[in-house]
């Protein structure tokens, strides 16, 4: 038995927020400022931002550890924050999350058409996310009444590590039956998400304008002008330059020319882990 190179790609992993739904990844981040504000410790959206992508817990406790929060936190309760206290506002930022998600589920523009082409070539849908599977369900709930349905989904607490691990990747390559990493596609719109696909193998799309890194829902998104675009584009791209996506787009919008593009190169023999 002989090794060969797939040809084409099998499946496409999909992020969840700032990917497919709530365009500037908005559910998360705003939680994560009012779930510390109910500790008097005061996160600005930004600061919130910065570890998007990561399990919630684990988000939580990258955020803690950052001396400015760390220091905000030893002036209300006299302490630098332990795992307890990740564990605490953990626990308040859960039923936030939940009781608010609906407000950012919309679809991303785009979004259906574009899963709906991936079907079309026979490309199987996964998907993961930075959320706790009690949160996922949720979600999942929402986007099929908006008309999206993934073959599997996994939870960043149905695997013993979340991302930048790439366990999640794998739970769906093994779930869908896929043969081969290299003919799978991780799609996201955090850094971490993107070393989640390159440690699992497989090629790699990050998302410029849809999501965390740009901040904006879409009326912002569509709001700016040619120059600002080009700078914070610029922006960006040296944000997830370290992660080494294959491509960065602007929105899911335009993945069905990349899929054709590693369709390609997959046909010539390319490999993602060579590039």
């Amino acid at each position: 038995m002989n090794y060969n190179n797939p040809t084409q790609l099998q499946a496409a992993i999909l992020d969840w927020a700032g990917t497919v739904v709530d365009f500037g990844s908005f559910a998360p981040t705003q939680i994560f400022v009012e779930a510390f504000a109910e500790f008097d410790v005061q996160v600005s959206i930004e600061e919130a931002r910065g570890p998007m992508g990561m399990g919630k817990w684990d988000h939580i406790r990258t955020l803690c550890d950052q001396p400015q929060v760390a220091e905000r936190y030893r002036k209300a309760f006299g302490r630098t924050p332990t795992d307890d206290d990740v564990t605490a506002i953990y626990n308040r930022f859960m039923p936030l999350q939940i009781e608010k998600i609906a407000e950012h589920s919309a679809l991303i523009p785009g979004a259906l058409e574009t899963i709906a082409n991936l079907r079309e070539q026979g490309i199987k849908i996964g998907s993961c996310s930075g959320y706790p599977k009690q949160v996922m369900d949720k979600v999942v709930e929402l986007a099929a009444r908006n008309g999206y349905v993934a073959d599997h989904v996994v939870a960043t607490d149905e695997v013993p590590n979340g991302r930048p691990w790439p366990a999640q990747a794998l739970a769906n390559v093994i779930a869908l039956g896929i043969d081969d990493v290299a003919a799978c596609v991780k799609i996201d719109d955090t850094v971490p998400g993107i070393l989640e696909g390159r440690r699992a193998g497989m090629w790699t799309v990050a998302l410029i304008c849809s999501g965390n890194a740009l901040g904006l829902d879409y009326d912002g998104f569509r709001a700016l002008d040619s120059d600002e675009l080009a700078s914070e584009r610029k922006r960006i791209h040296a944000l997830f330059a370290g992660s080494r996506p294959h491509y960065m787009i602007d929105t899911i919008s335009d993945l069905p020319e990349v899929i054709a593009d590693i369709n390609q190169r997959l046909a010539k023999g390319e490999m993602p882990q060579s590039s």
